[in-house]
C-alpha cells in the first residue's frame, strides 16, 4: 500500500462510519447507512485519486491527493445531505396520500400507482392526484438542483402500441400538471414505457394494478438515474 492510500483509506473509513452510526430522520431508529456519509466516503475516494493522478512528484501526489480527497468528500457529502433533505420533506408531504418514496442511492423515487393518479383507461388526473402533486411541486421548486424525470407504465392488457401511447400521455400529464404549478421546464423529461417495464406478474389483477404506475425520480443535476431493468 502507498504512502498516499494510506493516508486517504482514514478519511473514506470515518466518513462510512459517520454514516453506518447515524440513525433514521424519520423514525429516529438506527440505519445500516447515511446517504450524506456514503457520499461522503465515495467522494473522498475519487477525489483522492484525480488528485494523484494529477501530481507529477511522489509529494505531490501526495498534497494534491489529500487536496482532492477533502474536495471529493464536501461534494460528496453535499449531494447527500441536499437529497436527505429533500427526501424528508417529500416523505412529509406525501403521508396518507398513497404514493410512496423510495430512495435509491442519491435518486429519490416517488411511485404514484393508477389508483391514485388516473381513472381507467384515462390520462385525466384525478383530484387526488393533483392534491399530491400540489404538495410534490412545492417541495420540487424548493430544489432546484434536480432533475426530474418521469415515466408512464401499464400493464399488458390490451394492444402494446396503444398501452405505449397512453403511458407517454400519462407522463405528460403529470409534468405538464408540475410546470404548472412553477417546476422549471427544463428540469422536466417525460417518458412513456407502455407494458415494457413491469413491477409484477400481469397475471393477477394486483400485478396488473401494481404495473399501471407513474415514476417520478429525482437526481442530482449531472447524473443521470439508472434505466430499469426489464423484467419480464
Amino acid at each position: 500500500m502507498s504512502r498516499t492510500t494510506r493516508l486517504i483509506a482514514p478519511l473514506a473509513a470515518a466518513a462510512l462510519l459517520a454514516g453506518c452510526a447515524s440513525s433514521s430522520p424519520y423514525s429516529g431508529q438506527q440505519t445500516d447507512r447515511n446517504n450524506t456519509g456514503i457520499g461522503a466516503a465515495v467522494g473522498a475516494v475519487v477525489g483522492a485519486a484525480a488528485g494523484a493522478i494529477s501530481g507529477d512528484g511522489s509529494t505531490s501526489k501526495r498534497d494534491r491527493a489529500l487536496i482532492g480527497a477533502a474536495a471529493g468528500a464536501a461534494v460528496g457529502g453535499g449531494i447527500g445531505a441536499y437529497m436527505d433533505k429533500q427526501e424528508r420533506e417529500l416523505r412529509q408531504s406525501m403521508q396518507g396520500t398513497g404514493i410512496e418514496v423510495d430512495r435509491q442511492g442519491d435518486n429519490i423515487v416517488l411511485n404514484m400507482p393508477s389508483s391514485v393518479t388516473f381513472g381507467f383507461d384515462s390520462s385525466d388526473l384525478t383530484g387526488n392526484a393533483t392534491t399530491a402533486l400540489n404538495d410534490v411541486a412545492n417541495v420540487l421548486t424548493q430544489y432546484p438542483e434536480t432533475t426530474i424525470n418521469i415515466a408512464g407504465h401499464t400493464d399488458s392488457t390490451g394492444d402494446a402500441g396503444y398501452n405505449q401511447k397512453l403511458s407517454e400521455r400519462r407522463a405528460q400529464a403529470v409534468g405538464g400538471y408540475l410546470q404548472g404549478r412553477g417546476v422549471a421546464a427544463n428540469r422536466l423529461a417525460m417518458m412513456g414505457y407502455g407494458e415494457n417495464q413491469p413491477i409484477a406478474s400481469n397475471d393477477t389483477e394486483e400485478g396488473r394494478a401494481q404495473n399501471r404506475r407513474v415514476e417520478i425520480t429525482l437526481t442530482p443535476t449531472g447524473q443521470q438515474p439508472q434505466q430499469q431493468t426489464t423484467t419480464g
